[in-house]
């Protein structure tokens, strides 16, 4: 070995251990850094874990668009296999099943077709089914009323109390006072509790908030004078036109409103 190949070595001895140390600090920050984004990711896992379970509503979206993905999904590999999609996903339901569903899509379609106003009658008609459809009826108590009146009436011999051969209980109405009609007047005897006072109140006041919105919203804020405008901006666009011409126009508007105007 010459004496040049001896110098050569020797200066390439110090390039490798520097080149191995420089791989070993980059291997061990490349662990930490992947020991931090582990971490960083459990982390996340727990909070996006917390934040579903406290939040429904983000779960149900999230559900939602997993729902929407398999069908779409299920739509794109049926197209490719030339198959009927509507078909293949019937398979899934049972006739009942899919009758109940026509049936809530037609009442559904119906009802997003009746949202637009057509007549006062389907208006009052509208309040009528939400009204219904809020009511809530306390039917044990209206039980216990029912009872206490057939045993009161049979006590006092307006009903009999008759057993069937199969054992059903039915009252027969003696002198036909019992049972309402359409001259019964009995009803006017009926006196509510408070709570049935207080919900029939409440019922009121919000029949009359929803009034005076409609009226804000169409721009009448109050019952005083003629009403000459469509909305809340025409009724501004008036009142300044009144602050200018009132003074020229006194004179014509009292003859109108005398009926001496030719």
């Amino acid at each position: 070995m010459t004496e040049a190949t001896t110098e050569a070595m020797s200066q390439e001895g110090p390039k490798v251990v520097d080149q191995n140390e420089e791989r070993k600090a980059r291997f061990k920050a490349l662990q930490a850094r992947a020991k931090k984004s582990a971490e960083r990711n459990l982390k996340e896992a727990a909070a996006e874990s917390q934040r579903l379970a406290a939040d429904p509503n983000l779960l149900s979206s999230l559900s939602r668009k997993q729902a929407m993905a398999s069908h779409n999904l299920l739509k794109a590999d049926t197209a490719l296999a030339g198959e009927d999609f509507e078909r293949k996903r019937a398979w899934d339901w049972t006739v009942d099943e899919s009758e109940k569903w026509d049936k809530r899509m037609a009442k559904k379609s119906k009802h997003r077709e009746d949202v637009a106003f057509q007549d006062y009658r389907q208006e009052s008609r509208k309040v009528y089914k939400r009204q219904v459809r809020e009511l809530k009826p306390d039917m044990e108590a209206y039980e216990k009323e029912k009872l206490a009146a057939v045993n009161k009436a049979a006590q006092s011999g307006e009903l009999e109390i008759v057993e069937t051969p199969d054992g059903e209980l039915v009252a027969i109405d003696n002198n036909g006072t019992f049972y309402s009609h359409a001259n019964s007047t009995d009803f006017v005897q009926n006196k509510p509790d408070r709570a049935a006072v207080d919900r029939l109140v409440n019922d009121l006041r919000k029949a009359e908030e929803v009034r005076l919105r409609k009226r804000r919203e169409r721009g009448r804020e109050d019952d005083d004078g003629d009403v000459t405008y469509i909305n809340k901006k025409n009724h501004d666009f008036n009142l300044r036109l009144n602050r200018f011409y009132n003074k020229y126009t006194a004179e014509i508007r009292d003859s109108f409103e005398r009926g001496t105007m030719i």
